[in-house]
């Protein structure tokens, strides 16, 4: 498959999944970017994704990084579940930040994969870093003839 065909299929495995992801659109969360192995979402934080801190809960920015796993470790269409990860959060995220999350694949090898996810808000500061190990079960997002 050619790299143009690739992206092609990335960007309407993409948008098949969002389609049907009512928890990521609830937050607010938008696909920025995708390609084979690749995804970049960003999600606004609002009033009630703060904690009693008055920072954004953490759960709140673990669904985003593990929303742009899933965009990631999907975009090669072949239909992919998270089998663990972890989140290390470094800077709190502060209401009206912009988070972005950027999931990129390190390693791809029979049906697991390993994907590192960097969490920054709109002036590049890391917030969290996420590391996602993933296992392909079976099917497609998007169907076969459709590639």
């Amino acid at each position: 498959m050619s790299k143009v065909d690739a992206l092609a299929l990335a960007q309407a495995v993409g948008a098949a999944m969002y389609a049907n992801d009512p928890a990521s659109q609830g937050l607010g969360i938008k696909i920025d970017a995708i390609a084979p192995g690749y995804a970049s979402m960003s999600m606004p934080v609002r009033a009630d994704m703060l904690n009693g801190h008055g920072s954004c809960h953490g759960g709140f920015i673990f669904a985003l990084a593990d929303s742009a796993f899933a965009f990631a470790c999907n975009s090669h269409n072949l239909t992919t579940v998270g089998a663990g990860c972890t989140i290390d959060y470094l800077a709190p995220g502060r209401l009206h930040d912009v988070l972005t999350a950027v999931a990129q694949e390190q390693a791809l090898a029979g049906k697991s994969g390993i994907y590192d996810v960097k969490v920054s808000n709109q002036e590049g500061r890391v917030v969290a870093l996420f590391r996602g190990k993933s296992h392909r079960v079976s099917g497609h997002i998007v169907p076969p003839q459709a590639e």
